[in-house]
């Protein structure tokens, strides 16, 4: 059978007929080439982060920790919504329960942080395959809900746990010492664990999009029959794409139950679902880090607003409502069409 794909689609790019089947996937990973000015934007970023530890008067470290794990969090959700083309309303039960499995292991059974982060990662990855298996056999609203369904029995079993607190959350949680001589109650020490692990994360998200993987995802994405017919295992795919999705974002609710000593219920509730989804195409689905902007965005109007009470989600909504009028490609999307224009001269 010798089919191709149409013009428009990414599996166009990556097809590779091999005798009597046809691949979507080259054997070799692509690079897709970065401007200079993307570079640029992020290295001064880096930069940024840090210095933060060291102007506290300027920028509250705790609170770029928090960002940072917001971050790592919409960009592993749009792993799954942007690229995989799945709308999951259960993201919280993978970022809450990997909170809670830290707390876990690092309070109850004494272990060390690294030991409680790992232990929360996997937790939140195995947790993924389950809700995936069960999921992906099914699209659109119908998916959603069965995430959501799913996650809300998640919530209700971690309230009734023993050890979780009910509603006053798993507190207290030891930071400890990393590899047994960096003491993480040091804010420091905590800051530059939380930033390395996020910018990790974050890398592998790159790499797994311009991956043959993260082509074939993307060629699923926009014309599953054809990928069927061409021989790839679609349910495979798209489980891989849950439980690694699961994971990093297992990843960043470890980390912000280390950074605040405190699981909570709202990391596992609902509504932090709802907002992943706001972060995600705020800052624009499509793109690798544009999440990430979307995170900064909300986890600030929710910080700086915070005096403000119920108003920051009526702020919150008209801006994104302004930001779904103007461009609804979301803002890193936005500034890609800008700088990509045929007008436009680098």
């Amino acid at each position: 059978m010798n089919a191709n794909p149409p013009p428009s689609s990414t599996a166009a790019r990556v097809a590779a007929p091999q005798g009597g089947a046809s691949r979507l996937g080259a054997a070799r990973r692509r690079e897709i080439s970065i401007a200079p000015w993307q570079k640029a934007f992020m290295v001064v970023v880096v930069l940024a982060l840090l210095v933060v530890p060291w102007a506290p008067q300027v920028v509250y470290p705790v609170f770029v920790m928090k960002l940072l794990c917001m971050a790592l969090f919409a960009c592993a959700y749009s792993l799954l919504l942007g690229f995989g083309g799945m709308m999951s309303f259960g993201h919280a039960a993978f970022f809450g329960s990997a909170a809670y499995i830290t707390g876990l292991v690092t309070k109850y059974w004494g272990m060390p942080p690294e030991v409680g982060l790992l232990a929360g990662t996997l937790f939140a990855g195995a947790l993924g395959a389950v809700f995936g298996l069960l999921a992906i056999h099914r699209q659109g609203i119908y998916l959603a809900m069965i995430t959501l369904a799913l996650a809300q029995m998640v919530y209700f079993i971690f309230l009734q746990l023993p050890f979780t607190g009910a509603e006053d959350g798993l507190q207290q949680i030891p930071r400890g010492t990393l590899f047994g001589f960096i003491d993480l109650r040091s804010d420091m020490a905590m800051y530059h664990l939380v930033l390395l692990l996020t910018l990790a994360g974050l890398w592998l998200i790159h790499r797994v999009v311009h991956s043959p993987f993260g082509h074939v995802v993307v060629a699923i994405r926009e014309h599953e029959p054809r990928a069927r017919s061409l021989g790839y295992p679609v349910e495979r795919y798209k489980l891989m794409l849950f439980v690694l999705s699961a994971a990093l974002s297992g990843l960043a609710g470890s980390m912000k139950a280390l950074v605040f000593q405190l699981a909570a219920l709202s990391d596992v509730h609902w509504h932090l679902s709802g907002d992943v989804v706001l972060m995600t195409l705020l800052g624009g689905m499509h793109t690798v880090f544009g999440p990430a902007i979307g995170a900064a965005v909300v986890v600030g109007l929710q910080y700086y607003l915070d005096a403000f009470g119920g108003w920051v989600t009526l702020v919150t909504g008209l801006i994104f409502m302004v930001c779904v009028l103007s461009f609804r490609s979301g803002i890193a999307g936005a500034v890609r069409a800008l700088r990509t224009r045929p007008d436009h001269t680098p």
